[in-house]
């Protein structure tokens, strides 16, 4: 793996030594817990900060977007949702350049200062009745603040745990990265329904939706001084000579970006509906936001089960077998799982078809994070997974929530999520099709 030079300028290195090689050291030693929680650390506060705001999402609409019309409110919440995505490429372009660059490390180190100012405007803004147009103004900023931030976030800290991984299990290290989405998610929901058991409708609605983003801003000092004793795993070249910056190189590397694409297209729809349960049950089958609140703790449980599973069987069969499974037993229950739930509306149903959902979605997207930058060279391997990374979610997790609830509304059928599930995920089918298989390989590409 080479460290390439930039317009920048340079930017100091830490020495050899302080690094950890994917071809010697970290095929040879026990990677400590400390550095896989610290590479997941900033993913998993962004992911809570990111569901949070969809969970509440009908709280932060009443409280930044007031309209006459209840599903009006709800609308303008999720489309501000989807501007948190806006900034995600640029994020992508920029940070997995600079990780490229200088190293995962300090990319890393970003990426958790702009969380911190992302969550400070999340947590602290006044609501509209308070301060007028600008809430919603300062909540937009935050949003696009966060976007910048995760779209930055997942190839550097999904580079490095494929890096530092002992030969045989990048699959099962790489897996983390979904795996700390269920987590977050996990305890999303269990703050979530303590919250709505322990306050009235009007107290969640005046300042009760706020607290689990204060919760995550108090979680930051743990992420950054976890971040800060990390290794590097980004080595330094091993030839002389002009090295072209990885913005210039990616050009060569399209194929691999489009396939990746098509199948983080599946990926990003399949989590999304499965995050929009919460809002789906309140809105659509007007159950009470505590049981709706029930699907975030079955949705963080079944992905954090499935992507860990799904990563060691990619490491066991390989990644495109694991990815295409999964894939296709969702395209087959989908349907029938939402019209059992729109039938038999009750929490056992509801729980059901959010298990199916996360857990396939788990079990095939946590080989999909892996294998995209396995099929990167070093110099452009976080920037390679940032770009297809950030461009797929932002231009399709973005709009998921926004289409569904649009969908549902002019269709006035309530299983269209099910619809959009199929459709993307004859996509995605095709994308891994025709991917390279890299569960095999000993190395990765230098």
């Amino acid at each position: 793996m080479g460290v390439q030079n930039s317009s920048m300028g340079d930017v100091a290195l830490p020495p050899t030594s302080q690094r950890v090689s994917n071809n010697s050291t970290a095929a040879t030693s026990k990677v400590q817990p400390r550095v896989v929680a610290a590479t997941v650390a900033g993913n998993a506060l962004e992911f809570f900060d990111f569901t949070t705001y969809a969970f509440f999402a009908v709280y932060i609409g009443q409280t930044f977007f007031p309209a006459d019309e209840p599903l009006v409110t709800v609308m303008l919440s999720v489309a501000v949702f989807g501007v948190g995505f806006i900034t995600r490429p640029l994020g992508g372009l920029l940070i997995g350049a600079f990780a490229d660059r200088a190293g995962r490390k300090p990319a890393m180190l970003l990426t958790i200062a702009l969380i911190t100012v992302g969550t400070i405007g999340m947590a602290l803004t006044p609501s509209y009745a308070s301060i007028g147009l600008a809430a919603p103004i300062i909540v937009i900023a935050c949003r696009l603040v966060q976007g910048l931030a995760l779209g930055g976030e997942v190839g550097p800290s999904t580079t490095y745990l494929i890096e530092i991984a002992p030969q045989g299990r990048r699959g099962l290290y790489g897996s983390w990265q979904l795996a700390s989405q269920g987590i977050a998610s996990l305890a999303a929901g269990v703050v979530g329904i303590v919250l709505t058991l322990a306050l009235s409708k009007e107290q969640m609605l005046a300042w009760g939706w706020r607290i689990p983003f204060l919760l995550g801003l108090a979680l930051i000092p743990i992420a950054v001084f976890l971040r800060r004793h990390m290794p590097e795993s980004l080595e330094q070249p091993t030839h002389s000579g002009p090295i072209k910056s990885p913005l210039a190189d990616i050009r060569h590397h399209l194929r691999p970006i489009m396939l990746a694409l098509m199948v983080i297209l599946g990926v990003t729809i399949s989590t999304y509906a499965a995050i929009y349960m919460t809002t789906y049950a309140v809105t659509t089958l007007k159950l009470s936001a505590t049981i709706a609140m029930s699907a975030t703790i079955v949705f963080g449980v079944a992905t954090w089960a499935g992507a860990l599973l799904g990563g060691w069987l990619s490491d066991l069969y390989g990644r495109k077998p694991v990815m295409l499974w999964a894939r296709v037993a969702l395209f087959v229950l989908v349907y029938p799982a939402y019209m059992l739930l729109i039938e038999h509306t009750s929490v056992a149903t509801l729980a059901l078809a959010t298990a199916l959902l996360a857990l396939l979605t788990g079990i095939g997207g946590a080989p999909t994070l892996v294998a995209i930058p396995e099929l990167f060279p070093g110099h452009v391997r976080a920037l390679g997974l940032s770009i297809a990374y950030a461009f797929g979610v932002a231009l399709f997790g973005g709009t998921a929530q926004l289409v569904i609830t649009w969908l549902i509304k002019v269709t006035d059928n309530p299983a269209a999520p099910a619809v959009y599930v199929l459709i993307t995920s004859l996509i995605a089918i095709v994308g891994i099709l025709l991917m390279r298989e890299t569960g095999g390989d000993k190395e990765l590409q230098k």
